[in-house]
């Protein structure tokens, strides 16, 4: 497979972000905190009226982008930039451009936007394809 400097990666889109999956991930993460669960909560903190994503789970959308553009790649560095909050049943769409190649290795730039919203997280990564 070839690829080019300015080529644009096929998107990675999570048509409805699950609450459920909150739910799991604050176990997984041991991430108690009440705005990924009780809507009260993010209400009550003038944060919104649905539960936050977690931090993780909107980087997990970008490396899953870079995993299903490149097949068994290596993700060497990765840095992201929270820009704005992701809530459940928000459409996310990961969103990648090659920036630069040398040999094997693969720069990109990486942004997830949220239909309606913009980009709400944004970075960069290196991978080893």
């Amino acid at each position: 497979m070839s690829y080019a400097v300015g080529d644009a990666l096929p998107p990675f889109v999570i048509e409805s972000v699950s609450t459920e999956a909150m739910k799991q991930w604050a176990v997984f993460l041991a991430d108690p905190n009440p705005i990924h669960l009780d809507v009260e909560v993010v209400k009550a903190k003038g944060l919104g009226d649905r539960v936050i994503n977690q931090g993780p789970i909107n980087v997990a959308y970008m490396m899953n982008m870079l995993f299903a553009a490149f097949p068994g790649c290596r993700i060497e560095v990765m840095d992201s930039r929270f820009l704005d909050n992701v809530y459940g049943a928000d459409k996310a769409i990961a969103n990648g451009t090659i920036t630069a190649i040398d040999g094997n290795r693969i720069d990109c730039e990486l942004t997830l936007t949220v239909e309606g919203r913009g980009v709400v997280n944004s970075g960069t990564a290196t991978i080893t394809v």
